[in-house]
């Protein structure tokens, strides 16, 4: 039996000790940072915070002391949101061997480096022992045992075949791919287009606008994976159009719904404020994505827009007028 440590215990660090601990093949440990999560945990064998109704299995062992969780781990998954990802890995470099294996599940971007978290990882630790988990996912029906697929990013091959082989079960396939930087960026930028697609809701617009900006939320999304040294290829599977359609659509999305509320006149710090806890990755990563497509010299107006509204007080009626009086070109332009 392995040992797994996970290292945040909001939604989707609980939802993946659930999947872990239903196959009976690991020991897990779930730190949590609040101390309601882990006496929720320890008395009813549920969440009750971030993932209420789930119930989580036995063997796994909620704690807030990170030496304990991180004792003899064979694989440390790293669940936290990403502005703690920096904080969190400078106490945990210490206790991680070098041949323990990292998995990333957060989505999202540094936004005073523009780093992906396996490079803030890398960064803080020096470890390179580190992949990414990405996929089209929500927690709640991953907990439930709702069939789901999911892929797995590292150029470490032992990784990749571990974190299948271990991750597996009938409910969580799980997919393999070497494009680090297409997994990790896909998953973060998603939730930008995600915002903004609630934004088109909330403004009651239909069917042809989402799926137009889908679309072109996925093409601009591409140039920057490709800009990154990502590849174009990996947009087209699970942490690209598979991650982007399910947050773009899904009413479980947290990002989306941020940009609903936007859509129907109601300002970001009140939003954010009636969120009690639950992390939008997309509201940080609008800010670093823009950053990062001006480095990059890559064109992303879906993105930039959206930071227009959520950072500058621009009317979501206004950022779709300019994105649709843009200057006509060809589709596949920068694609």
């Amino acid at each position: 039996m392995s040992r797994v440590a996970i290292i945040g215990a909001g939604a989707w660090g609980t939802a993946l000790s659930i999947v872990l601990g239903r196959t009976g093949r690991h020991e897990i440990r779930l730190w949590a940072y609040e101390q309601e999560v882990r006496d929720s945990i320890a008395l009813s064998r549920t969440n009750s915070v971030f993932l209420p109704s789930c119930r989580i299995p036995d063997v796994v062992r909620p704690t807030g002391d990170l030496s304990q969780a991180l004792e003899s781990a064979q694989i440390v998954i790293s669940a936290m949101p990403s502005q703690h990802c920096r904080n969190l890995f400078q106490q945990i470099a210490p206790r991680l061997p070098s041949e323990t294996l990292v998995v990333s599940a957060t989505k999202g971007l540094e936004e005073t480096t523009l780093f992906r978290m396996s490079e803030v990882i890398y960064a803080v630790s020096q470890h390179k022992r580190v992949g990414a988990l990405s996929g089209p996912t929500f927690a709640s029906e991953v907990a439930r045992g709702d069939p789901t697929a999911i892929a797995v990013a590292s150029e470490d091959a032992e990784l990749l075949s571990t974190v299948q082989r271990e991750f597996s079960d009938p409910a969580f396939r799980v997919y393999t791919n070497t494009d680090l930087i297409g997994v990790e960026l896909g998953g973060a930028l998603k939730n930008v287009i995600a915002i903004a697609a609630g934004v088109c809701d909330g403004l009651g617009l239909g069917h042809n606008t989402i799926a137009a900006l889908i679309t072109r939320g996925l093409a601009e999304i591409s140039r920057l994976v490709v800009a990154c040294g990502g590849k174009a290829e990996t947009m087209a599977g699970l942490a690209g159009l598979g991650d982007l359609v399910l947050t773009c659509t899904g009413g479980l999305s947290r990002n989306r719904s941020v940009g609903v509320e936007l859509g129907r006149g109601r300002k970001l710090p009140e939003i954010v404020a009636g969120m009690h806890g639950m992390v939008a990755e997309g509201v940080f990563t609008t800010n670093a994505a823009v950053q990062l497509a001006q480095a990059r010299g890559v064109e992303m107006p879906i993105t930039e827009q959206m930071y227009a509204v959520l950072n500058q007080g621009k009317s979501p009626v206004e950022a779709i007028k300019e994105l649709m009086t843009r200057t006509s070109r060809r589709e596949t332009e920068f694609y």
